[in-house]
Parts: C-alpha cells; structure tokens; sequence
C-alpha cells in the first residue's frame, strides 16, 4: 500500500479533528459549528475559502505551482451532515446531542477531504491547475449538492470533473472501488390514499372498505417491478407505512400507503411511475373507492461517467495494486452527489471500512453498519482515503485537457 508517509504522521491528530466531529453531529442544514471548524483550519493552511452555498456549505481552492494560470481544474467533495437518530455508543466520541449521531461517516468524509487539503496546501509544488475541496451540507435528505449547484457551485468555481467519496462498511478494510455507470440508486417517496366510506364493521354491506382494497393494491405494486421492468433491469418498491383505523368494530373511512421506489435510470422511474398511478386508480376504482395518488422524486440515480471511473480506478490501483481494488456493486442507496454528476462528468467513489472490529470499548451492540445506531467511523482508512485524495488530483491535473 502506497501512502503517502505524511498522513502517517498527521494521523492521530486528523483523527482527534474526526472525533470531535462525531461527537458534535448536526443535522442538514444545521452544520454551523462544523462548517466553522473546516472554514477554521483550510484558512490555517493558507486556503482560500468560500463560505455560504448551499447556506452551510465551505468550498476551499488552492491553486498549484502556476498559481491558478492553468485552466485545469478538479472538484473533490465530502458531506458533513449527520442522522436524526440515537447513538448506541458510549465511547468518549459518542455524540453529546441526544437524537442526532454520525451513523454514515460524513464526520470521516470531511476528515479525509480535510486531511488532503493540508497535504496540497504544503505541497502546492506537486501540482499545476486548481484543486476545490467542497464540504458539502445536508446529504441526509436535504438535498444539499442540489443547492450548492443552484447557488453557483459549478460557475463560480469552474472545473472539468468533481468526484466523490464514500466509505463502505462490510468491505474489507484497505481496499477500495469504484464503476462506470450506476453506483448508487434513485430516491423516491410515494403515498397513496384509499378513500372509502367508513361504517359499522358488522354492517359490511352498507360501506365501502378501504382496507381490502389497500391489500389488493399492495400486492399488485409488487407485480410492477416483476411483470412490466425488464429483468435485467433493476427497480424497488417497497411499501414501508400502512396507517388505517382507530377501533375493532369500525371500518374506517381511509387507509393510507406511504413507501420508496429506487432505480438505476430515470426511464425506469418513469415507467414505474406511471404503471403505479395506473394500477392504484384502476384498482381503487375498480371497488367504488377513491384515490389519491402522490409521487415525491428526491435524488436521481448516481451515474458514474466511465472515463473518470476508469481514471480513479487507476489512482486505487497505483496505490492498493491490483488486489486492493475490489468491483464496485451498484447500490439500492442513494446518494445527492447524483445532482453534482448531472452537472459535471465525474465518479463517486467507495473505501473500505472494515467489518467492525475497529470500534473502541463502549461500542453499542449492533453491527457497524450505516445508519445503525452503533457505526463508527475507521480512523484507520483517513490515510488512505486521503493519499487517494491527493493522488487523484495530481494525476487529473497533470493530463492534457
């Protein structure tokens, strides 16, 4: 493994900087003091920053050996939200703010972009062009790639690619991957309501029962994804929330169907949209009942452009060599960068965090997985993550336009 032998040496203190991160989660939009504490320390390092896109978002640019003559130039980026959820921890980073926790990572993101901004700023030598370290907020739902895009990201700060990372649990630690095409899904929220004319349980002829109808429509969405995608396409939904009834002996007068949808291409999405306001209005119809038909489209799918994912890949495998770069499995998650590859070619990549074993007495008890109450964040992959980082950007800037 090829690392750069700085990041050894910074390791430690790098790691604190993690810490006290996760021990300070905010949720989107909301990331004031840990915007602060990376606008604090890229202007420590003598890096020009840029503060407020995306209301909460910290873009540095750090210029090369030709002070920024050059026109080539490379966005690297990290989240810094965390979860509305409650830490299992109890180790001394455990989270002081009760309901919120850094259950994906974004606290080791920011540390790993944080990490290589230090090393680029004292070694301005090494490279010719210009490099954007962008701290993105609100990743967890608040769609905050898609308001730094709309605030100017891309025109104030011009670049021909920008690139993502994120770390993976269940991989093994010290390998990372990266694909041409999708690598994470679209993220979409429907709810669908049965409206019927509620009664006497015991008088089931004088109502209209939303109930069965609901049973009926739940298992024919089920049939979108089998019987009208392509199997060799992939899709999802998933009805999640089922709210209907408040006594035994009443037949309510509706029932309400919340879920997700998840694909790899907005033609699919397309297409299951459609075929489910189709099958709900048609069933619904079909029993004398009503329909309300809602359909939410969140994030779009991740589509890693191939000549950057090609590219990545080769910096993984300059470092790792060839064993330590593992194919990329195209996930159900879904990821805001979406909105930032819709812009600019690019690739989001993925490192490795282990199985667990890293975690520190006081751990809760589940497994270290995202979004889980007790994940943490491997200190052990932010060199890493970093050399590839910085390796990514000298080798990108150094290319001919």
């Amino acid at each position: 493994m090829a690392l750069l032998p700085e990041f050894q040496e910074s390791a430690a203190a790098i790691a604190a900087l993690r810490r006290d991160i996760h021990a300070h989660p905010e949720l989107c939009f909301e990331e004031v003091r840990t915007s602060d504490l990376v606008a604090a320390k890229l202007a420590q390092w003598g890096i020009e920053i840029h503060r407020g896109l995306g209301r909460t978002g910290v873009v540095g640019t750090l210029h090369g050996r030709d002070g920024g003559q050059s026109s080539r130039a490379i966005g690297l980026r990290a989240d810094m939200d965390a979860l509305p959820m409650q830490e299992f921890n109890t180790f001394a980073h455990a989270s002081r703010h009760a309901g919120k926790m850094h259950a994906c990572g974004h606290d080791g993101h920011t540390a790993m972009l944080l990490a290589a901004a230090q090393y680029l700023a004292a070694h301005r030598e090494t490279f010719e062009g210009t490099v954007h370290v962008i701290f993105q907020p609100a990743e967890e739902g608040g769609g905050g790639a898609r308001e730094m895009v709309k605030d100017g990201l891309f025109t104030q700060f011009p670049m021909q690619a920008v690139f993502g990372m994120h770390n993976w649990p269940g991989m093994k630690a010290g390998t990372m991957a990266v694909g041409a095409g999708p690598a994470m899904a679209s993220s979409n929220e429907f709810r669908i309501v049965v409206r019927g004319k509620g009664g006497h349980a015991a008088m089931p002829h004088m109502v209209t029962d939303p109930v069965p109808v609901a049973a009926q429509l739940i298992l024919a969405l089920q049939t979108i994804v089998s019987r009208n995608v392509k199997p060799i396409e992939a899709g999802v939904i998933s009805v999640t929330m089922v709210h209907a009834g408040e006594a035994t002996n009443v037949v309510p007068d509706s029932v309400e169907l919340q879920g997700t949808v998840r694909t790899f291409s907005l033609e699919v999405l397309d297409l299951i949209e459609q075929r489910m306001r189709q099958v709900s209005e048609s069933i619904c119809a079909a029993h004398g009942a009503q329909c309300g038909f809602e359909f939410v489209r969140n994030y779009p799918p991740t589509i890693n452009s191939a000549p950057e994912a090609a590219f990545a890949q080769q910096v993984m495998r300059e470092i790792l060599g060839d064993e330590g770069v593992v194919p990329q499995e195209p996930s159900m998650g879904a990821e805001d960068f979406a909105f930032m590859l819709l812009e600019k070619p690019g690739a989001y990549c993925f490192i490795a965090n282990g199985d667990g074993d890293h975690r520190a007495l006081g751990h809760g008890g589940g497994p270290c997985t995202l979004h889980n109450p007790s994940y943490d964040f491997n200190d052990a992959l932010i060199p890493l993550g970093a050399t590839f980082w910085v390796r990514l950007a000298q080798r990108w800037l150094s290319c001919s336009p």
